[in-house]
Parts: C-alpha cells; sequence; structure tokens
C-alpha cells in the first residue's frame, strides 16, 4: 500500500495536489536552508571539541543553534509548500471525488493561510515591542529583535507558497472543468 502524499493513477489526487511545479524559485529557499545546517553543525562540532580540549564552552552556540534551527524550520516549511510536500493525511481524501479533493485542498490552503497572516501580524508586533523596549538576549545580550524579525519575514515567504500552490490549484481546477464541458 502507498502512504505517499502524492499518489499517481489518472484521476488520482496526484493530479489534484500536484498541480503544477515550482521549478528554480526554491533554489534559494534550499541554498539558505543548507547553509543553516551546515552553520549548526559546524559551530554544534567547534564547541564539543574546544569544550573537550579546554573546559569551557563557547558561550554563543546554544543562541545562535535555536535562532539557526528555527529559520531552517520555517525555510523547509515553505519548500514543502512551494513542493507540495507538506504533511497530510490523505486515507479519507484519496477516497474522496476529484472536486471533493479540491474542495479540501482549498480549505486546507485558506486555513493555512489565516495561520500564517497570524503568524506574520503577530510576529511583527512581537519584533516591535523587542524594538521599542530594547531588549537583549539571555545569552549574549544582544538586540532580541535581529533574532525574531525573521520570524515575520519567513512566514512572508511561506504565505507566498501557499497562495502560489493555491492559485495553482485554482488553475488546474479551471482547466480540468474546461476538459469536461468539451467531453
Amino acid at each position: 500500500m502507498d502512504f505517499s502524499a502524492e499518489p499517481s493513477g489518472e484521476d488520482g489526487p496526484g493530479k489534484v495536489f500536484d498541480a503544477g511545479a515550482p521549478g528554480k524559485s526554491i533554489k534559494v529557499e534550499e541554498a539558505l536552508a543548507a547553509l543553516a545546517l551546515a552553520l549548526i553543525c559546524l559551530i554544534s562540532l567547534a564547541n564539543v571539541v574546544v569544550r573537550y580540549m579546554t573546559d569551557v564552552s563557547f558561550a554563543f552556540t546554544e543562541e545562535f543553534s535555536v535562532f539557526l534551527l528555527v529559520v531552517m524550520t520555517l525555510l523547509g516549511a515553505s519548500i514543502a509548500f512551494a513542493r507540495n510536500e507538506h504533511i497530510r493525511i490523505t486515507f479519507f481524501l484519496e477516497r474522496f471525488s476529484r472536486p471533493v479533493r479540491v474542495l479540501a485542498e482549498m480549505i486546507t490552503l485558506a486555513i493555512t493561510t489565516l495561520l500564517f497572516s497570524m503568524v506574520v501580524y503577530y510576529g511583527f508586533l512581537f519584533t516591535l515591542d523587542e524594538y521599542k523596549y530594547d531588549e537583549i538576549s539571555a545569552g549574549l545580550g544582544y538586540p532580541s529583535w535581529i533574532y525574531s524579525i525573521w520570524l515575520p519575514m519567513l512566514a512572508v515567504l511561506i504565505l507566498v507558497r501557499v497562495l502560489g500552490r493555491g492559485w495553482l490549484l485554482a488553475r488546474a481546477g479551471k482547466s480540468s472543468a474546461k476538459d469536461g464541458e468539451r467531453s
């Protein structure tokens, strides 16, 4: 039994969900996510080596690692939406007719748009408060807003990917409706 998110078949859910490919537009996101992961690995390895050799650890590693992990996660979410590989359970969806699958996907994208719109709004307010009140990070004493500004910015990127997925899905639905009228 195939449990993938992109089932194959002439009129299977894969046809509905795979409304278009992102092309080369996600290469920057992939490179930035890979860079974040590489930096996490490098600073963690350096911290371990220094700690074993000197019994002293780098102060910045935890703060930077957490920041980079959040950035990598948000970039990964953007890539997943661009590729249409975000996590979903399709057991019931695969058993519905094509119009119901399209409707379910559009509802999912609408809810996702609402969620990430809220992340952008409240993330911006949070960052603005950190900037306004000169909050500093606990570990290194850097301004906290330099870490939190990335939350609303990357949430906007995710929103662009979600809206792009919705646009492709709507276009695929219109073209399949026109094909059905011609038959």
